[in-house]
């Protein structure tokens, strides 16, 4: 942080071809935004004239060479390349694909290295983004290789949190990849996310089954009773407060949600579709169990609408201040477990 306490939030550009910059530059046209941070975009210069020209968006911008040299009160942007990317809005393009990935990696440099405090990534295109010496299905699972820790992909809003067993997996393969092992290591991350990242004491965790109705008692399927029922009973043992399989048709239905502190689903789609039919535009894709601090919106490139100035802002700004909070939450936590006498400021 600067020595103004303000949080240096990095922001990778995503694909230039979709809705990335357009976000970016809404949410930083409103200058009020640079009282809470000091933002630094990893593009170039050229790059964001030219799409903020294209957008009619107006906002200025401080150009530097390196993050560390990033000022206070300014929009600054780094030159991690010289030349114009051909922008083809709308267009799904390899080129497109390699300067997302140029953002990403000078953004996650300096991350490391401490030059920015919190990272905030624009939507990339997880075909195009391919390469030899770049396979991974999405940010999530580069930032695991890069950063300390073991990653979950954790979607929250101050209301609603939801982790994933399972990810990026296929429908096919999800029931064989939920072991007892992993179970309990998402279930670990996610509790002391919900502590250091959020001021939670005593979380509450519900787990959502992996068949419909939880297998009913094995006659839809027999994961729910023989691999995660005797987790669950082993770590509510154990004084975790972990609870469920729960079916998850009727869970959010019955709005059950409300009675947990976050909700640990089996795969993408279950925790994702009610996730964002509930919150859509105002949550965050937070990557939870890392050394460092990653959020995203929640949602992707939006190829459609991209160029036509129609893109809602309103999830990168959520995805700026969730990072913020989470940021400032986990440095009080840091602070207050080696100061065990001021402990009692933890909420709940």
């Amino acid at each position: 942080m600067h020595e103004t306490g303000k949080i240096k939030v990095g922001i990778s550009i995503g694909d230039l071809n979709g809705i990335g910059c357009e976000v970016v530059l809404k949410t930083f046209e409103d200058e009020r935004m640079l009282d809470f941070c000091t933002p630094i975009i990893f593009a170039s210069n050229k790059t964001i004239s030219a799409q903020k020209n294209l957008l009619g968006i107006e906002i200025n911008f401080h150009g530097i060479h390196d993050a560390s040299k990033a000022l206070d009160g300014k929009i600054n942007v780094v030159n991690v390349w010289k030349d114009l990317p051909t922008i083809e809005f709308g267009k799904n393009s390899k080129e497109a694909g390699s300067f997302s990935i140029k953002s990403l990696r000078d953004a996650v440099k300096a991350l490391k290295k401490g030059d920015i405090d919190v990272l905030v990534t624009a939507p990339i295109n997880k075909n195009n983004i391919q390469a030899d010496d770049f396979n991974f299905p999405g940010h999530t699972d580069y930032l695991a290789k890069e950063l300390e820790g073991e990653s979950l992909m954790f979607m929250v809003t101050d209301d609603l949190k939801v982790g994933l067993l399972t990810d990026h997996v296929a429908v096919k393969d999800v029931a064989k990849a939920i072991t007892p092992k992993l179970i309990k290591e998402k279930v670990k991350i996610i509790e002391d996310s919900l502590k250091m990242d959020f001021g939670i004491r005593r979380p509450k965790i519900a787990m959502l089954g992996i068949n419909p109705h939880s297998g009913d008692n094995g006659v839809i399927g027999k994961e729910d009773d023989e691999v995660m029922k005797p987790v669950i009973n082993e770590l509510f043992e154990k004084g975790h407060l972990v609870y469920g399989p729960y079916a998850a048709d009727s869970f959010f239905g019955a709005e059950s949600y409300k009675n947990f502190d976050a909700i640990l689903a089996a795969y993408h789609d279950q925790g994702l579709i009610p996730f964002k039919t509930m919150s859509f535009g105002k949550g965050v894709n937070f990557t939870a169990g890392l050394n460092k601090v990653r959020t995203s919106p929640d949602h992707g490139t939006a190829y459609e609408i991209a160029g036509k100035g129609k893109a809602d802002h309103s999830s990168f700004k959520e995805a700026v201040f969730m990072g913020i909070k989470i940021f400032r939450n986990r440095m009080e936590y840091l602070e207050l477990t080696k100061n065990p006498l001021r402990k009692q400021r933890i909420k709940r």
